[in-house]
């Protein structure tokens, strides 16, 4: 059996381990990371940013509930852990700063805020590898469309402190940037996402924002989801969100060869799934140990697809189901247990794992929650497939 084989087979057979009880005030759940410990006994950590303005933390082998932050007056996106520093998470939210927190610490204050510029809305964040740098991408505003720098040092400082920008680049998108993600390992590498179809990557060692543009990566449509794949991450890809899915080698931008890998309008149409169906797609993953990028995506009912992409297309993995009553949202992956985490729209935190089987009592809840953020998530709509073609 070879190396994909075999991943495609552990991730065929991964079945729910823990299930986060609901809260008392129940919420989509809309981004997923997994602390880094220093020490490879070290507790886990699990933080959901949620629909109702929150941040959660949970334990990551039980689930158990731990605390929530709920200190923003605005829209959160995403939330990511530091990766040196195992208790310090991070999040963008629309009132335009970035907070970061120390779970360590009993207080509900920031141990650092990262302060826009007047009328900035962040609706997208990464930190690089390193924790050095925070980059931020905002919605368009009087024609504006920005991604704002920050110098992370300092933050497990336990005297909160506000800062500045070092700066912005204003010139590579012209609307919405939903999406940033750094280098898994190369700190100066960034790309951003954005509605107006665009996927840039940027070396930020640069002096300026021209230099510092390596590549434009067209994807025809409004970009949901960006990533890094490939041997020493050298490629990257989008989902868009008409359900689109775009591949680029970057690795081949000094070459003759094109850099487009796959190019798909609609997966939807796409991948083949026996008495079921593609609704939606939620993001992607890159198995390193078997060199191999997969996506994710599902139904509205709850149920999970996981699909292998090649250069001559994309094929089902397999379907996780008994999990979700409502659509998926968000999920984390990890490679070292090869587990997975799912958050979705009915409130639920999934953890699976190869083989495992369910010990817990609790029922699969049987809801949708109505919520005033759906104006501000993504809506995945059909009416997209009749433009494109």
């Amino acid at each position: 059996m070879t190396a994909v084989e075999k991943v495609e087979e552990q991730l065929a057979s991964l079945r729910i381990a823990k299930r986060s009880t609901l809260s008392e005030e129940p919420a989509y759940l809309l981004d997923i990371d997994v602390s880094k410990p220093a020490q490879p006994e070290g507790s886990r950590f699990v933080a959901v940013s949620c629909s109702n303005k929150s941040i959660r933390i949970y334990n990551r082998e039980t689930l158990n509930f731990l605390r929530e932050y709920r200190s923003h007056p605005g829209v959160l996106s995403g939330v990511r852990f530091a990766r040196a520093c195992d208790s310090v998470v991070f999040s963008a939210c629309s009132d335009g700063t970035v907070k970061c927190w120390d779970i360590r610490l009993a207080s509900q204050k920031a141990v650092q805020v990262f302060s826009g510029y007047p009328a900035n809305v962040f609706i997208s964040f990464d930190i690089n590898c390193s924790d050095l740098i925070v980059c931020a991408g905002t919605e368009e505003v009087e024609k504006d469309t920005l991604l704002v720098f920050w110098d992370a040092r300092g933050v497990t400082n336990s005297v909160s402190t506000t800062k500045e920008p070092l700066g912005v680049y204003s010139e590579s998108h012209n609307d919405d940037i939903t999406k940033v993600c750094f280098h898994p390992i190369e700190p100066n590498l960034v790309i951003s996402g954005s509605t107006d179809g665009l996927v840039n990557v940027f070396d930020i060692s640069k002096d300026n924002e021209d230099d510092a543009l390596i590549s434009t990566c067209n994807s025809d449509s409004s970009v949901s989801f960006i990533g890094w794949s490939g041997k020493d991450y050298k490629q990257v890809y989008c989902l868009t969100h008409d359900e689109g899915f775009c591949w680029w080698d970057i690795a081949q931008l000094d070459t003759e060869e094109p850099i487009t890998l796959l190019h798909v309008l609609d997966v939807r149409d796409t991948v083949c799934i026996e008495n079921d169906r593609l609704h939606y797609l939620v993001g992607g993953l890159y198995h390193e140990k078997a060199d191999k990028l997969f996506l994710i995506g599902g139904m509205s009912t709850g149920n999970l697809h996981l699909i292998s992409c090649d250069t001559d297309g994309l094929s089902l993995v397999g379907t996780l189901c008994g999990g979700h009553s409502a659509t998926v949202r968000s999920f984390c992956w990890n490679l070292t247990d090869e587990s997975l985490l799912t958050g979705g729209e009915d409130a639920q935190l999934l953890l699976w794992k190869p083989g495992a089987v369910e010990r817990s009592l609790a029922k699969k809840a049987s809801m949708k929650i109505a919520s005033s953020v759906q104006k501000r998530v993504r809506v995945h709509n059909s009416s997209f497939k009749s433009r494109k073609k």
